[in-house]
């Protein structure tokens, strides 16, 4: 007979990584009405306390939700003259010289929002939030 490990495990898995779907699917879930954070936790195999924690975080705009990609509407011009030369393109600046780089969002209200690389995304995701709030 060969000799084996058995393992028992009681009470709550410790240091689980969950998902930002994961987190707002259990928020969901304790927001339903008549229902107990408690049981909701218990069910999850976490503590009450995280899952404050994580409503905090959401009220906060630190825990929201990937933003689903979309489609942008673009207009192709094409060029009436047949004969035109185009001028050569200029040769790009070395790096050290490069501007940072930049996104410009605009939102559906007409707000533009210009964003370097030196932006982090927490701070990022909490402008936006504000925003849409």
């Amino acid at each position: 007979m060969g000799s084996g490990t058995v393992e028992i495990i009681t009470g709550r898995e410790r240091r689980r990584r969950w998902n930002v779907a994961d987190k707002l699917r259990i928020l969901a879930e304790c927001d339903a009405p008549g229902v107990q954070v408690a049981e909701v936790a218990a069910r999850h195999g976490i503590y009450r306390s995280l899952v404050f924690q994580w409503r905090r975080q959401a009220r906060d705009g630190l825990l929201v939700a990937e933003p689903t990609p979309e489609f942008v509407p673009v207009r192709v011009a094409v060029a009436d003259r047949q004969d035109e030369v185009l001028p050569e393109p200029e040769p790009a600046p070395p790096p050290s010289s490069r501007k940072a780089a930049a996104i410009e969002i605009e939102l559906p209200d007409g707000i533009r929002v210009r964003v370097g690389d030196e932006v982090s995304l927490v701070a990022l995701r909490r402008v936006l939030a504000a925003l849409r709030g």
